[in-house]
């Protein structure tokens, strides 16, 4: 197996992986929030706009990160500085 090959296996698993844990941790982080917005609403009926505008921005903090992390993965396949680094130091061959 080439550099090449170890480099683009190494990009493609790290994608997965990005993109795996920046989806499930934001998710997760989303279901809490809406749980804890919607306690507190039936708790508390009349704070219903100042619950609902801060949920909103905590859930749009929130999926920031997921959003993060599907640019890093979408770095890591398409505009991998490896890739240059690899090509310049080993030419096309992989040698």
């Amino acid at each position: 197996m080439d550099i090449l090959t170890i480099i683009a296996l190494a990009s493609i698993i790290m994608a997965g992986l990005t993109i795996a844990i920046g989806a499930i941790a934001p998710a997760l982080g989303e279901g809490r929030a809406v749980s804890t917005a919607l306690s507190s609403l039936a708790q508390q009926p009349d704070a219903a706009p100042t619950i609902t505008r801060t949920l909103f921005v905590g859930l749009a903090m929130i999926e920031s990160i997921a959003i993060y992390s599907f640019v890093i993965s979408i770095i890591l396949i398409f505009a991998n500085p490896f890739w240059n680094y690899a090509i310049a130091h080993l030419g096309t061959g992989g040698r």
